[in-house]
């Protein structure tokens, strides 16, 4: 053996430190496949890049996930869905007022009467040319208001007996 392979330790390919070589492997992957996985977690380090690009995977399914499945919204989106609700709850409170105000009225059993005997889309201008969905204070009609008053006014087979002006005689 020359010097300088004694020296470095190192063979050229065709050395028979080759056959060595390869055992050394051989050994420590028999090793590596004795140990149990949580020995194998224990000793993994993995690199910086790796750790990088799991962070990114992670952040970019939590959003995906949020936004689709989770109920995440933008402020805008936000404020949109805010600004309909409260619409529909004003035509909500302006409906079951019209409701009241029309089942109060002198006249009630004749106005539901005459509801029911014009078409369905003519029935939001029966109840706004009534004054029903008018309230005091307010200029403009609660928008889609008339119509609700006016469905479940057509609802009715007849005004009910409890009103409120009787109601209030019991207080």
């Amino acid at each position: 053996m020359s010097i300088n392979r004694a020296i470095s330790g190192h063979c050229r390919p065709d050395c028979g430190n080759q056959r060595e070589a390869k055992r050394v492997s051989q050994t420590e992957e028999t090793m590596a496949a004795n140990q149990t996985i949580s020995q194998r977690l224990d000793e993994y380090q993995p690199s910086k890049t790796l750790w990088f690009w799991s962070v990114v995977g992670a952040v970019v399914l939590t959003m995906i996930v949020g936004f689709t499945a989770g109920g995440w919204t933008l402020a805008g989106t936000a404020a949109e869905m805010a600004k309909a609700s409260a619409i529909k709850a004003r035509a909500e409170l302006v409906a079951n007022l019209c409701v009241q105000k029309f089942i109060t009225a002198s006249n009630a059993s004749e106005n539901l009467t005459k509801l029911k005997g014009t078409s369905s889309y003519q029935r939001d201008s029966f109840i706004s040319d009534g004054g029903w969905v008018k309230l005091a204070g307010i200029k403009n009609d609660a928008p889609g208001a008339a119509d609700l008053c006016a469905d479940k006014l057509a609802a009715m087979d007849t005004i009910p007996t409890n009103s409120v002006a009787q109601d209030n005689t019991k207080s």
